[in-house]
């Protein structure tokens, strides 16, 4: 282990227009509360408009920064100088003959996400887009960033390179480059390590029980076998953020950083282990797929409103498909635990009633209503466009390879976009990236695409899945189906979800009822399963609930138990294409499974 701060740069500012320069300052962590400073020279309007962010770039939900803004203030020295709020996000400031001003704000940071801010006693954590005002019109001008930390000893690390001759200064090329790299400043552990020559960093804030060594060691393949993709790294340097956590998972990637969210504990057992790798290898490969590779629609980003498009099941469910197969691939698991994995996620897919209802490709469209605003039917209306384009992923790249013997797959779909649109970083279209799909696989994909990313109908998963020796079992509970899923809160058992069509539901249990008992005998979250395997298909149970404090008790005929587990199984007798495919696509013969 090697203990450093960020390493200095040779960077100089060179530059026409106006010059931006902001400090963030945070004297007092425990009030949560950012000390930002604008200081504005030589802006040559008689206007200056400030907009803050609504929304930040890989995670599509409005999510409304300016509400944390407080104590907003400009100045021409001492002097105040006269603004006003014309809408939820935007401040104007009238500086008619001021070459110079200062704009003065905080920001209340108390929200541990990687898509937001979080200030305590213990660390700063920020990302640009909650954080720093866009000027229109001058987004493509440079901007100085100074930290001022509250103690000495608290290091910085960033993507962001420094500025030589400057404490704690570094240079942002463009606006979007500020709010792509994400800072973490305290007393965190700080790694370093090189993977195909360039260097790497790991900052890990909180308590866990990772080994460090173990986890680099790791990354380090997951590196390698991404870079093979894509035939190299397309950057200098990158850097991984790390928030250790109590139950906590998530990730927002950046062009040369990500920012990860984890259990604290989540290290020792295998299967968490492998999900946070999976986690790794998603932020990683949007380096590539989003933030390089890029639909028309996220080309130029709209701080201000919802960027629309259909593709988020390439962006987000390809790269979930492929965050499955590296650490295959970099051999932190075997081929039976990845079919193992793939399975988990074909039942999360198979148990989600909103699979029959919205196309992958209007998922995508809103996912800036929907997927980050879950309700009681959203189980029944809406399937992710990161599960359903993983799913989607999988058989394309199933097809591709039967179709060519291996010789193709999803590998060369990626790359020829890298090629085609990510090194220009130009965006695609929904028809562009049909076509490129089409090109590798050398066929008419018109009806695939009509009828599983714009439609609703099955995914014939085994049809896919047998070239390979494979096949899918479905397994089901014993009990009879009732069709509710619930939760204990507070000491009180909730239906959290009751699906569309099921028994539960046409008698008119509802999201909501608190579960009381089954034929008159109390019945809880954990004995609940038990309880209905005491009963028979076509049997009527009365089951009590308090429906908005109201007493009520509902007769339900129960209906044929339901599959609640998928398995992806080699088929009993695989023959020698079967056999040649699987090794081919996982690597391991079909026989070690």
């Amino acid at each position: 282990m090697t203990e450093a701060t960020a390493p200095r740069s040779n960077t100089h500012i060179q530059q026409t227009g106006p010059t931006i320069h902001y400090q963030v300052a945070m004297p007092s962590p425990e009030t949560h509360l950012f000390e930002v400073t604008l200081s504005l020279e030589d802006y040559p309007s008689p206007i200056l408009d400030l907009k803050l962010p609504v929304w930040t770039p890989g995670s599509y939900l409005v999510r409304e920064y300016a509400k944390n803004l407080q104590e907003f203030t400009v100045f021409r020295g001492n002097e105040p100088l006269p603004w006003r709020k014309i809408s939820k996000n935007h401040w104007q400031v009238e500086k008619s003959g001021v070459s110079e001003l200062t704009v003065r704000y905080r920001i209340f940071a108390n929200e541990l996400s990687v898509r937001t801010n979080h200030l305590d006693t213990t660390h700063a954590y920020f990302n640009g887009a909650a954080l720093f005002f866009r000027i229109p019109g001058w987004e493509k001008q440079p901007i100085r960033l100074t930290i001022v930390p509250p103690h000495p000893e608290w290091q910085i690390t960033t993507a962001l390179p420094r500025v030589d001759q400057e404490a704690n200064t570094f240079l942002a090329s463009d606006f979007d480059t500020l709010v792509d790299s994400p800072f973490e400043i305290g007393s965190h552990q700080f790694y370093q390590f090189e993977v195909l020559g360039k260097p790497h960093e790991l900052a890990i804030w909180g308590q866990g029980n990772f080994d460090a060594q173990r986890m680099i060691a790791d990354i380090q393949k997951i590196v390698q076998v991404e870079a093979q993709i894509f035939s190299g790294l397309p950057y200098k340097r990158y850097v991984f953020i790390l928030h250790l956590f109590s139950q906590a998972f998530g990730g927002l990637e950046h062009k040369n950083s990500c920012s990860l969210i984890y259990q604290r504990f989540g290290f020792r057992a295998q299967d968490k282990y492998d999900r946070f790798l999976q986690l790794v290898a998603h932020e990683l490969f949007h380096l590539w797929n989003i933030k390089r590779i890029r639909p028309k629609a996220l080309e130029v980003f709209d701080y201000d409103q919802e960027n629309y498009t259909p593709s988020l099941w390439f962006c987000e469910g390809t790269t979930s498909y492929y965050d499955l197969l590296i650490p295959l691939r970099a051999g932190i698991y075997d081929a039976e635990s990845y079919l193992n994995n793939l399975g988990k996620e074909i039942t999360r897919y198979e148990t989600t009633p909103g699979r029959k209802v919205q196309p992958v490709a209007e998922s995508s469209f809103d996912a800036w209503i929907k997927l980050y605003r879950p309700d009681a039917n959203s189980g029944n209306s809406q399937i992710s466009y990161y599960l359903k384009g993983e799913m989607v992923s999988l058989l394309l790249d199933l097809l591709i390879r039967s179709t060519h013997e291996n010789q193709r797959s999803l590998d060369d779909v990626m790359q020829k976009m890298w090629q085609q649109f990510g090194q220009a970083e130009i965006g695609y279209t929904p028809e562009q990236l049909q076509e490129v799909i089409e090109s590798v696989a050398g066929i008419d994909l018109t009806d695939f695409f009509k009828r599983y990313i714009e439609g609703t109908d099955d995914l014939p998963f085994n049809q896919y899945l047998e070239p390979f020796g494979l096949q899918l079992i479905a397994e089901q509970d014993e009990e009879p189906y009732l069709g509710v899923k619930t939760n204990a809160e507070n000491g009180r058992e909730i239906i959290k979800f009751v699906e569309a069509g099921s028994p539960a539901q046409v008698e008119g249990i509802d999201a909501g009822d608190e579960l009381l008992a089954i034929n008159g005998i109390k019945v809880t979250v954990s004995s609940l399963s038990d309880r209905l395997k005491d009963y028979q298909p076509t049997d009527t149970i009365q089951v009590t609930v308090f429906h908005q404090d109201e007493l009520r008790t509902y007769s339900i005929t129960l209906a044929s138990p339901r599959p609640t587990r998928y398995q992806v199984k080699p088929v009993e007798r695989p023959n020698s294409t079967q056999q040649k495919n699987f090794a081919g696509w996982l690597g391991v013969a079909i026989a070690t499974v």
